[in-house]
């Protein structure tokens, strides 16, 4: 009887206590009555079932998500603005000289838009044999074309940076193909699978536990979405800024007591590969807003 008191003393403290979802929940709609708790038999997602976490965001919630002028990641947009726009780095070139403006369509001179970008990422990197995500593709191209040191995975600049080029992908649907066997992210994609679906730390979950079995059931005063990421960078409440897709992962992995990873590992960028496929037809939303 003590250990299963001390059990369960430990999921509450960790917030993992759900209760099922009420028909009078506060943050569902009426139009929300047919979301699915599950992406799909064993893990393979046939995807029309996949939602947003806009879904089950509060009103007020939705409401600065909507609008640009109250979302506040827009200033680090601002931000970000001015670098991509600044020549002065050691290699007298701004992101703007090879891409054209961020909305620019035709990609400027090197025709790589910022469209469609943070709808297609993570991408394969032929250089390292990995996925390589928005966050290090800026800073490669920081590196290697401005020849200056990267941001910080979490700084203002990086933030503001990625809200920056996602932004230009907004409603556009994420895109990836990483399950078909020919794939060069295919092998990324299953070991990113095999992560989701792992049982880890000293509450001996995986991410399924929450975004799939639990998925619209009630974690605390929230409700628990599948866990997409298509709208990060995000603003959480909690938080008080923006923060990256990984900066949730190791939240996540803190949640149930694992080792975490550093931003920008193997593991977090196969687990990235694995959820934009997962993912895969929803709008991007980023920058989104979340409680």
């Amino acid at each position: 009887m003590k250990k299963l008191i001390t059990t369960a003393i430990a999921l509450m403290s960790a917030g993992l206590l759900v209760a099922a979802c009420s028909a009078g929940d506060s943050n569902m709609s009426a139009g929300d009555s047919n979301m699915s708790k599950s992406t799909g038999e064993n893990g393979i997602s046939d995807n029309p079932d996949a939602w947003s976490g806009y879904q089950t965001a509060r009103e007020g919630v939705r409401a600065m998500n909507d609008d640009d002028f109250e979302n506040p990641v827009m200033p680090y947009v601002d931000l970000a603005a001015n670098i991509y726009d600044s020549r002065d780095n050691k290699g007298n070139i701004s992101c703007a000289d090879c891409h054209g403006a961020p909305e620019d369509e035709t990609g400027g001179r090197s025709g790589i838009p910022m469209k469609g970008v943070g709808a297609s990422y993570p991408r394969f990197n032929a250089d390292t044999g990995k996925p390589i995500n928005v966050e290090l593709q800026i800073n490669k191209c920081r590196e290697e074309r401005q020849v200056e040191k990267g941001f910080k995975y979490e700084s203002d600049e990086m933030l503001g940076m990625t809200a920056l080029v996602n932004y230009q992908s907004r409603g556009m649907p994420v895109v990836s193909t990483a399950a078909n066997p020919d794939d060069e992210l295919h092998s990324a994609w299953q070991t990113g699978k095999d992560f989701y679906y792992q049982r880890r730390g000293q509450l001996d979950m995986g991410c399924n536990n929450c975004h799939e079995d639990n998925a619209e059931n009630i974690i605390r005063a929230e409700t628990l979405s599948q866990g997409q990421s298509n709208g990060f960078p995000t603003y959480r409440f909690k938080w008080q800024k923006p923060g990256s897709l990984h900066r949730r992962f190791r939240g996540c992995n803190k949640n149930i007591r694992a080792a975490n990873f550093n931003y920008g590992s193997d593991e977090y960028l196969n687990l990235e590969t694995y959820l934009a496929w997962r993912g895969r037809g929803l709008p991007v939303e980023a920058p989104a807003v979340r409680k």
